[in-house]
């Protein structure tokens, strides 16, 4: 394990101090289990991907398929967007932009890679078949008392949902931008409620405009207080927003994350009509 190669990238960032950074092992053949948890806690990240071969009957590009799987410092996830982007744009660095598929163990992930028009990458991933779901009134009673939000401070346009494009968020809206700006929560509360729904983060958001919004991720599970850029919650919040009329059924959002703590990123939810999976694309660079 002394000898494997750790990548560092950020991701919904080209600045090295933003976005979400995430670690990237592009070979992880030779580790078991016990030595990825070890290596992304080390790390320290919020999350880290190792690559090793495709299994068969993946299909794909020659050469641009992979198995992933992600590690917080904490356990294992089904999915993770920004280390999937991270991983995308570390691999087109090496061997050019273009499609990628991944099989990551929420099921086939393709990843489409271009390189902007002043040289820097961009990632675009897909997500598995979304799908939302009612939480019930007690879990909700408990969510808003550990985030320590009164009722009143939600967005009655946003009805609380758990969401899924690859994991499971629950969505609440805020009111105000200053009530999503204020997150003080009790952690411990927080992750035995999402451990017990299973829940990956909190997706906490603040409509900015029509297509514009301000998001904010709690990530207790995964052993720290807060994601800076959550590719999957921004896959979920997509299906979510569709589903309820939110937004149009083709639609472009622009997620605003990680202002609040000092780690700006964009990312860009795409939906379509006719297609229920939601892609989430933004920049990643090389953290030196």
């Amino acid at each position: 394990m002394t000898d494997t190669e750790v990548l560092r990238y950020t991701a919904f960032s080209h600045d090295p101090a933003g976005g979400n950074p995430a670690g990237v092992v592009l070979d992880a053949a030779g580790l078991d289990d016990a030595a990825m948890l070890e290596i992304a806690a080390a790390l320290g990240y919020s999350e880290t991907a190792f690559l090793t071969a495709p299994p068969e009957g993946l299909g794909g590009p020659e050469g641009r398929s992979f198995t992933v799987r992600y590690f917080s410092p904490k356990a294992e996830v089904s999915f993770c967007g920004h280390a999937t982007v991270a991983t995308a744009v570390a691999l087109a660095e090496r061997t050019g932009p273009g499609e990628l598929l991944f099989a990551t163990p929420a099921g086939p992930v393709p990843v489409d890679v271009i390189a902007e028009a002043d040289g820097r990458l961009r990632a675009t991933l897909t997500s598995v078949e979304p799908h939302t779901e009612e939480i019930a009134a007690a879990d909700l009673t408990e969510a808003l008392a550990a985030l320590d939000w009164p009722q009143a401070d939600l967005d009655p346009a946003f009805p609380p949902r758990i969401a899924f494009a690859g994991a499971r968020h629950l969505v609440l809206g805020a009111a105000t931008r200053a009530r999503l700006a204020d997150l003080a929560y009790d952690f411990a509360r927080l992750e035995a409620l999402m451990r017990r729904l299973d829940l990956t983060t909190v997706q906490l958001v603040h409509r900015a405009g029509p297509a514009e919004f301000h998001v904010r991720d709690p990530f207790p599970v995964g052993g720290v207080v807060e994601d800076p850029a959550t590719g999957a919650a921004a896959a979920a919040f997509g299906a979510y927003a569709r589903e309820l009329g939110l937004v149009p059924q083709d639609a472009v959002l622009t997620l605003h994350q990680g202002e609040d703590m000092g780690r700006p990123g964009v990312l860009t939810v795409e939906l379509r009509a006719g297609d229920s999976r939601v892609r989430v694309g933004g920049g990643g660079v090389r953290i030196a």
